[in-house]
């Protein structure tokens, strides 16, 4: 499954091309034997292109986290290509991938368990800089009270411990921490899920401030289409390893295709209580990703699924406009929008 993106004058940062990781399920204590696999990820392919940012998707489970971890190589693929700036990061040597790494940074989604508890915060955005010897001594001291500012919190706090911070505070000091080695790509896994409301909005602002002072690319990971549709530019729709619609945000606000997605647009509640929208209720659970329907995979929770649909898979088309859907239900449309 190849994906085109629509061409126009942005360039591309970074493209993936069917990605594939399987995590082997093994039995046994001596002799081991694979008698399984979890296909977390399965041949999924999409394009970022620079200072764009595109939100990624879906219900937990779904693969997402997995899709970032594989972008940073922080978990090897089992098969397909991961392109950033024309490089293939899972053909690197390592001292190429560690250079890479201060081009690619990640933004944890949980702000209290990926900070160190045993190093002041000065030493957490101070590390970066000191492994990639950008930093040292007094000039480090200097960017980390920046980073700070830069993110909102004051330079006394590097004396501070993590232990000290609100969950808003921390997850600034996680984006402090990301910022330190200029990089041009951030993964934000998650990075308001664990937040309130109201530190959600600031730290969104943050994101897109930081986006528009520093040129940043992101790949925004959540399950929170309200939160995705304030910050991407356009927005990629994952289910059980797949994804299902890739297209711009307003476009798939406006006309969602896929019934998954039109599913997760109808669960938004609507600021205005005189608002009537009809839910629609998926039944049944997510199947299993050691042994995925066969056909459709959205098939078994699918209120419109046909007989095609629990046999054949649906090929990633491009409906017009970059707006690329996997269902059988999208070129029947199309066809008939012609006959009209």
């Amino acid at each position: 499954m190849t994906v085109k993106v629509k061409k126009d004058q942005q360039e591309v940062l970074l493209e993936v091309k069917n990605l594939v990781k399987h995590f082997p399920i093994r039995q046994g204590i001596i002799f081991t034997k694979q008698v399984g696999a979890v296909q977390a990820v399965d041949d999924i392919s999409f394009n970022v292109h620079k200072g764009e940012t595109l939100g990624l998707v879906g219900e937990s489970g779904c693969g997402k986290t997995t899709t970032g971890r594989l972008i940073l190589r922080l978990l090897e693929a089992t098969s397909g290509e991961i392109y950033f700036d024309g490089k293939n990061i899972p053909a690197l040597p390592k001292d190429e991938m560690r250079e890479l790494r201060k081009e690619m940074q990640i933004i944890f989604q949980d702000p209290y368990g990926s900070l160190n508890p045993r190093m002041t915060v000065g030493d957490i955005i101070g590390e970066p800089l000191h492994i990639h010897k950008l930093a040292r001594g007094p000039e480090k001291e200097k960017r980390v009270r920046e980073l700070l500012e830069v993110v909102g919190l004051n330079a006394f706090h590097a004396r501070r411990f993590p232990h000290e911070f609100s969950g808003g505070q921390r997850q600034r000091i996680g984006i402090a921490r990301a910022l330190a080695v200029n990089p041009r790509l951030i993964i934000a896994d998650e990075p308001v899920s664990a937040l309130d409301v109201s530190i959600q909005a600031q730290v969104i602002n943050l994101l897109e401030d930081l986006q528009e002072e520093y040129g940043l690319t992101y790949l925004f990971i959540a399950h929170d289409l309200s939160v995705v549709k304030h910050i991407s530019d356009r927005v990629a729709v994952m289910y059980l390893g797949k994804i299902v619609e890739l297209t711009g945000k307003d476009e798939l606000y406006r006309n969602p295709k896929h019934p998954y997605t039109q599913a997760l647009l109808s669960a938004i509640p609507e600021a205005d209580p005189t608002i009537k929208k009809e839910r629609i209720l998926l039944r049944g659970d997510v199947p299993s990703p050691i042994n995925p329907p066969k056909g459709c995979r959205f098939h078994t929770r699918c209120p419109k699924a046909m007989d095609i649909c629990r046999v054949e898979e649906p090929e990633f088309v491009d409906t017009g406009d970059g707006h690329f859907v996997a269902c059988h239900l999208v070129p029947a449309a199309n066809e008939g929008k012609k006959l009209a």
